[in-house]
């Protein structure tokens, strides 16, 4: 699906957050977060004319054929909020939340993005993907994805019952490199940044997935990885000229 956001009116901008992992690791501590990600997209709704999400909004999220993984209601409600008021809201999916299909869609009119792309606005061109799968090494993720993302696999997935298969997702995502929610080294996506910039220069390169909050200087453009909502609340935002790394605080 194409990515197509208007050029920004005065006085608007686009946010950009990724890393949510909303349901871990524990529901108390899911909510409490929930609570502090809807009073930022509370604080951004009048200037806001999109909204990117950079994947791994959920912990874990499958689309059953009538039914969704409970909770999320604050999160959700607010997004449809801003959908009602005609902010577009596209999501990148991760690897967390890589099962995300048409409920946000049919919901929210959100775009749901499967895989890396490139857009321009404002004479800006930007690059943007969750990040996982691009690193080059890291052949054992590829292989794991490649099993999950296979239509066969989800359709035999389906016919578990949920409380077994959410269950069995839990699981598994306890188990995942980052189920402690930490930190984890980027260079790959820098390095990755790079090689695009050779054949195909962009302004931004906008990435989540390690829950680093940093950016870097490519050539001339900029490198942002968005970090999380786990450590660091941070975001980053386009005023029609640059980018901006920010952190929220209430």
């Amino acid at each position: 699906m194409d990515l197509h956001i208007p050029e920004l009116q005065p006085g608007k901008k686009i946010y950009f957050a990724s890393d949510f992992h909303l349901g871990s690791p524990d529901l108390v501590s899911s909510i409490a977060r929930e609570k502090k990600i809807v009073n930022w997209l509370k604080s951004i709704t009048n200037d806001a004319q999109a909204l990117v999400l950079v994947g791994d909004l959920f912990d874990f999220w499958f689309e059953y054929k009538k039914s969704i993984p409970k909770g999320h209601i604050r999160f959700l409600g607010q997004l449809a909020t801003m959908a009602d008021l005609g902010i577009p809201i596209i999501v990148f999916v991760g690897n967390h939340d890589l099962w995300l299909k048409d409920y946000l869609k049919e919901q929210l009119g959100a775009n749901i993005i499967h895989h890396p792309k490139s857009f321009s606005l404002n004479d800006k061109k930007f690059y943007i993907a969750h990040g996982d799968g691009l690193d080059p090494k890291d052949k054992k993720f590829r292989a794991i994805k490649a099993v999950f993302t296979n239509p066969i696999c989800q359709y035999l997935f389906r016919w578990l019952h949920p409380d077994i298969g959410i269950a069995l997702a839990d699981w598994w995502s306890s188990k995942s490199k980052d189920s402690k929610l930490g930190q984890h080294e980027d260079q790959h996506l820098v390095d990755h940044s790079h090689k695009l910039h050779q054949n195909s220069p962009h302004d931004f390169y906008i990435y989540g997935d390690c829950h680093v909050a940093r950016t870097e200087t490519i050539e001339e453009g900029l490198y942002c990885n968005l970090g999380d909502w786990i450590h660091h609340y941070s975001y980053a935002e386009f005023d029609g000229k640059d980018l901006h790394l920010k952190r929220f605080q209430e």
